[in-house]
């Protein structure tokens, strides 16, 4: 009797099978690494932005805030300390070139016909909450208070502003020995860091 030979797999085909298999598992484990590490980044970058979203809007309110307190600097209270600056009559003298930096004429500044306002020179600096500071900070004149500080998701400081006087374009009379104003007021906010900034600005008409 014939016995018949079967074909048989070599040891050599199944050891080439295994280094293959072997090569598309690397190749799979590598790609989903990738995407795991894409979607570790994107999910990083969505959170940074609404972070720096979040501070932004915290610097905005807070100039926003500041522009209120200006309001209430210019024309408050009778009882305030510097109300009479302003009304009845503008006492055009409190107002300083460069801005003042004590007294009732902190935060006031002469208004720069030729140039850019002080406010805008290299030299100014809003964050300066120093005894001398060239801006009013929030509460000064109105004894308003502000939260800010390191603590919890807030401002790092109070806003501060500026006030500058401009001849009211509807006086006509240029005569006037008392011509009216109106005041252009530029308040800057902060984030929960000291470099988040946000400035506003406004036009005051008593």
């Amino acid at each position: 009797m014939k016995k018949r030979a079967f074909p048989t797999q070599g040891v050599l085909g199944t050891t080439n099978e295994r280094g293959a298999s072997l090569i598309m598992v690397m190749i799979i484990l590598t790609i989903v690494s990738m995407l795991g590490i894409a979607g570790i980044q994107i999910s990083m970058m969505s959170e940074r932005g609404a972070r720096n979203d979040r501070d932004q809007q915290i610097a905005w309110e807070a100039a926003e805030a500041a522009l209120l307190d200006a309001e209430q600097d210019i024309f408050g209270p009778a009882a305030s300390s510097r109300r009479s600056t302003f009304t009845p009559v503008t006492d055009a003298q409190a107002f300083v070139d460069g801005c003042g930096t004590s007294g009732n004429s902190r935060g006031l500044c002469a208004m720069v016909t030729i140039g850019h306002p002080v406010w805008l020179t290299t030299g100014f600096d809003f964050s300066d909450s120093s005894s001398r500071a060239p801006s009013t900070a929030y509460g000064t004149f109105t004894g308003h208070t502000f939260a800010a500080g390191s603590i919890g998701i807030q401002p790092v400081q109070p806003p501060r502003y500026v006030i500058e006087p401009i001849r009211d374009p509807a006086d006509r009379d240029l005569g006037n020995p008392s011509p009216k104003f109106v005041y252009r007021v530029t308040a800057m906010g902060f984030g929960p860091r000291k470099d988040i900034q946000a400035v506003v600005q406004m036009i005051y008409r008593n």
